[in-house]
């Protein structure tokens, strides 16, 4: 038996008390490290989807509370305002919103292409902002937005929440303690059955509605699904793509769209590491799966659990089917066991909790967010880079002047 088994079962056993040694996250979990009794006050942009159920996340989180809501579209607007209470004032204009200075801080939770201007303008009233995935639309807007941040006071978090989630914390543990091994490769899937397309009772509204499909406005499966799985291979590997390629395509819905409905890329990380990202609008199969793959073990992780199978079966050589030296497989792999993160009695919380949980953390005690404008910057540049192989059909480098 290995040294490097009888540490992984070690691990595993100690994770079931508990989350040991990581860095700062059980503070985050606990909703503890708040020591002041401030109640930030948030202006919300773009209250659709995404928006409205920040607003319900937000209810149940002690020190936020939504006082303004912002959206273009009047259903939107209205039951933002009806889920966020009576005080909460409602605006069409988001600069307008940005001069109320009853507020402290801003979400932004609009289409990708208005998350750059949206949160320069909220950082110029001197707000606080969190903004939801990715960070910027080009890599231009996000090195901007680093070397404004460092000049500035205020906060500024990416809404990549898994960075919040224990779960991948005690996997980036795992695979540091030497868990899989000193040499592994990551398979990403993200896959979804849906055109994306929604209802446009006004023919105006066709581009505002449905931007997902628009190229001018949005990377389509890398910075929509792809995007969270990206960001959380930086977080795993502490490390950014150097190398990406990558093809997709428009090969099922032929209604015009300008984002891809498949996509297909592989990036190769300065540590080594190798990962695929593969997304698709026209299957169910494997929804969301991070698989990682190591010369001594193997960790296959969902949305809530990650569960860990031996290593690389044992091989001998002998004789088979009258061929010398041919080789012979001794053991078969063991079965999967669940990589244990909750202390003993904790529940499952969504993963937004903890990331709107750490901003106001950040916001009240001068903390950097776990998911910063420095993560955010890698993360936007690496969906960046797979867009432009897809698109150019050539490979893409890591460039010197990202790394500011």
């Amino acid at each position: 038996m290995s040294n490097n088994l009888i540490d992984r079962r070690k691990f595993i056993a100690s994770s079931v008390i508990g989350l040991g040694g990581l860095v700062a996250v059980p503070s985050v979990f606990a909703g503890q490290g708040v020591s002041s009794n401030k109640t930030v006050r948030i202006g919300i942009v773009g209250t659709g989807k995404r928006g409205l159920g920040l607003i319900n996340t937000m209810a149940t989180i002690t020190g936020l509370e939504v006082v303004a809501c912002c959206d273009i579209l009047p259903d939107n607007l209205n039951a933002a305002l009806a889920k966020a209470g009576p005080k909460a004032k409602g605006y069409t204009d988001y600069e307008k919103m940005l001069t109320d200075k009853n507020i402290d801080a801003v979400i932004v939770s609009t289409p990708l292409y208005l998350h750059y201007p949206m949160s320069i303008a909220a950082l110029e009233m001197k707000k606080h902002v969190y903004v939801e995935k990715s960070m910027t639309f080009t890599i231009e807007q996000s090195l901007d937005l680093v070397k404004r941040i460092r000049n500035s006071k205020q906060v500024l978090q990416v809404g990549f929440q898994y960075r919040n989630y224990g779960l991948y914390h005690k996997v980036k543990e795992f695979i540091q303690r030497g868990g899989v091994g000193d040499k592994y490769s990551i398979e990403c899937h993200y896959n979804r059955r849906s055109d994306w397309k929604l209802e446009v009772k006004d023919p105006k509204l066709e581009k505002t509605i449905n931007w997902r499909l628009y190229r001018d406005m949005c990377g389509g499966l890398l910075s929509e699904l792809c995007a969270h799985q990206i960001d959380i291979i930086n977080y795993i590997t502490g490390s950014h793509p150097a190398m990406v390629l990558g093809v997709g395509g428009t090969d099922y819905f032929k209604d015009g769209r300008g984002t891809t409905d498949n996509v297909r890329a592989i990036y190769e990380y300065a540590n080594g590491v190798k990962a695929t990202y593969a997304s698709s609008l026209v299957n169910t199969t494997n929804t969301y799966e991070i698989k990682i793959f190591g010369n001594e073990a193997s960790i296959e992780i969902g949305r809530n659990k990650a569960y860990l199978s031996a290593g690389p079966t044992k091989k001998s050589f002998g004789i088979v089917d009258g061929v010398t030296g041919a080789t012979v497989i001794n053991e078969t792999p063991g079965k999967k066991v669940e990589l244990p993160y909750l202390k003993a009695g904790e529940k499952y919380v969504e993963p937004t909790v903890h990331a709107l949980q750490n901003f106001y953390d950040c916001v009240v005690n001068g903390k950097t967010p776990l998911s910063n404008v420095e993560t955010g910057k890698d993360t936007a540049i690496a969906i960046c880079m797979g867009l432009d192989a897809i698109e150019t059909k050539s490979i893409q480098y890591w460039k010197p002047e990202y790394s500011i």
